[in-house]
């Protein structure tokens, strides 16, 4: 799906900027420190984190304008990419990917394992970051795919860099965006579905208004969706499914209708099957080829689930919980732990890929209540629930951020070396990632026990923590989440791997917006209206609106730190 018009240019792209250039590193890191406070304040007081995306490119932008001490090279757009993306991990890898977990321990009154659990996290985050690096533009997470935050996060970059028309109808739809998110609404509902796939949109709707109208519905009064795990029966069905249409990706190896090979890519991105060149001109854009082939899906795939292995095996042992259960109880609990860290990861993933939303709390709460289910002690589902929180988070917000790169970059995909400007753009993009992870853990480090000590952890924490010690009370839970799985998984089959949609249903089912399942719907109707009218070149206008809405939400969003 292109959303982007692109140049002919015959010249070469310009050198990738550096993540480790000295000015870079600097507002980098600054931008880092910044980011992850916001993480843990909005985490621990109100229990979400919000995309700093748009605050870190609004923030370089201003830097670039200001040009004091070299800095006018963050007029750049690919340096404010770097500054975004640097921020954004800060505060997820923070706020939901560090804080998140260890508070589960504190919570459950065991503050021995803080230090154990941040350890998983950190290394469970490594990790997480490392698959997404390895496997983004491939077939399974394509970077044409929707990943709405990016899109917003680049359009910003975009129209501050150009101005004009474009500025205009961001400014414009981002007011739009701020003042729904200022009476309770979700603008970025509504800009998702300017922006992902219709079909999958549609059904993240419908389970959104199921979840807001099922108590009014006659005979449904007293039926509480999440109580009788309705949402998350449907979740682990289609997650199944999701799974297993991944290893068909991996491999298929798709056939043309006269049966020959089918376009493959190369490690660079270049298609294969074009004896011609790409360049200016000729056969399709390049950026719309997979930069990732099905072997490097396959060995990104597999090198994570051994690494989530090996993690599982050093947090078994820093939690001292390795001496506390049989040799195959452990075996049993590592491969148990390494299949849920990275089942919870392509879960999340996807849901991010397709909506913007990624339910991590509602798959990690799965995951929980199987633990339940199979009997797992407590103190061994207490870790095995925070490493499983760590997952997933990260995974998709680097998702945006390579999406926000990869469309401010394929300006330049006719010119000759677009596919090594992009790999080299991505691979700046993780350095940047990576320095904000690493920031986020030493903030995280240096200050959870003056958090904890106050008071303040993350409501999603007490809630594992509390579930955890409840055990599992609803003798019925079983049989229901086998039930729904069903209806999960069918959906799931009949959409496809590219509409995901029945995890998107799912997901909707997991959430509580008010209204935003209308103003999808809305944004649905009025897209297929604009397409339907003026055609599919008035895309590029609501990608534009649609972007304009999610960012104007997520800086109203930020608005809420001031109001406490």
């Amino acid at each position: 799906m292109s959303h982007e018009t692109t140049r002919s240019p015959s010249t070469a792209p310009p050198s990738h900027p550096s993540a480790f250039a000295p000015r870079t590193l600097v507002v980098t890191v600054v931008l880092s420190v910044l980011g992850a406070f916001i993480g843990l304040h909005l985490v621990t007081t109100l229990g979400i984190s919000a995309n700093t995306s748009v605050i870190g490119a609004l923030v370089a932008m201003l830097i670039g304008r200001a040009g004091i001490w070299g800095f006018h090279r963050f007029r750049d757009t690919n340096r404010q990419n770097l500054a975004q993306t640097a921020i954004s991990s800060a505060t997820f890898g923070a706020a939901n990917a560090l804080l998140t977990p260890i508070a589960i321990g504190w919570a459950f009154g065991r503050a021995d394992l803080i230090w154990p659990l941040l350890v998983g996290a950190a290394a469970g985050l490594a990790v997480d970051s490392w698959v997404l690096y390895q496997t983004f533009g491939s077939r399974f997470l394509p970077a044409t795919a929707a990943w709405p935050p990016g899109i917003a996060a680049a359009e910003t970059i975009k129209a501050g860099d150009e101005g004009g028309r474009r500025a205009k109808i961001l400014l414009g739809s981002g007011v739009v965006g701020a003042v729904l998110a200022w009476f309770s609404l979700s603008g970025s509902a509504a800009g998702v579905a300017l922006i992902g796939n219709v079909v999958a949109l549609l059904m993240f709707g419908v389970g959104l208004m199921i979840n807001q109208y099922s108590p009014v519905i006659p005979g449904l009064e007293n039926v509480s969706l999440s109580d009788n795990y309705i949402p998350h029966g449907v979740m682990i069905g289609a997650g199944v499914v999701a799974l297993v249409q991944a290893i068909v990706i991996l491999s298929n190896r798709r056939k043309t209708s006269g049966g020959t090979a089918a376009e493959e890519t190369t490690a660079d991105g270049e298609s294969t099957n074009n004896a011609g060149e790409i360049g200016p001109g000729s056969g399709p854009d390049p950026a719309e080829a997979h930069t990732r082939s099905p072997r490097e899906l396959g060995r990104g795939l597999g090198s994570g689930v051994v690494l989530f292995m090996v993690v599982a095996v050093l947090l078994a042992v820093v939690s001292g919980i390795a001496t506390e259960m049989s040799v195959p109880a452990l075996i049993g609990w590592v491969v148990f732990a390494a299949v849920a860290a990275f089942v919870h990861e392509i879960i999340v993933g996807l849901a991010a890929m397709h909506s913007g939303w990624f339910p991590a709390f509602a798959v990690t709460l799965i995951f929980l209540v199987i633990g339940l289910v199979i009997g797992l002690p407590e103190i061994p589902l207490v870790v095995l629930v925070g490493y499983c929180a760590a997952t997933g988070p990260a995974f998709a917000d680097m998702g945006y951020d390579f999406k926000a790169g990869w469309v401010l970059r394929r300006i330049h995909s006719r010119s000759p070396g677009y596919s090594a400007y992009e790999m080299s753009g991505r691979k700046q993009q993780y350095y940047s990632a990576i320095i904000g992870f690493v920031v986020a853990l030493v903030v995280v480090g240096l200050l959870w026990q003056s958090y904890f000590e106050d008071g303040l952890l993350p409501p999603v924490s007490v809630v594992f923590a509390e579930t955890v010690e409840a055990g599992l009370t609803n003798p019925d839970a079983v049989s229901n989440l086998l039930i729904w799985a069903v209806p999960g998984a069918l959906i799931q089959a009949v959409g496809g791997s590219s509409r995901q949609m029945g995890v998107m249903l799912a997901t909707g089912l997991l959430i509580s917006s008010p209204y935003a399942c209308w103003l999808v719907f809305a944004a649905l109707l009025i897209r297929i209206i604009v397409r339907h009218t003026k055609g599919t070149k008035a895309e590029e206008d609501l990608t534009l609106v649609g972007a304009g809405l999610i960012a104007g939400d997520a800086v109203a969003s930020m608005g809420t730190i001031v109001r406490q």
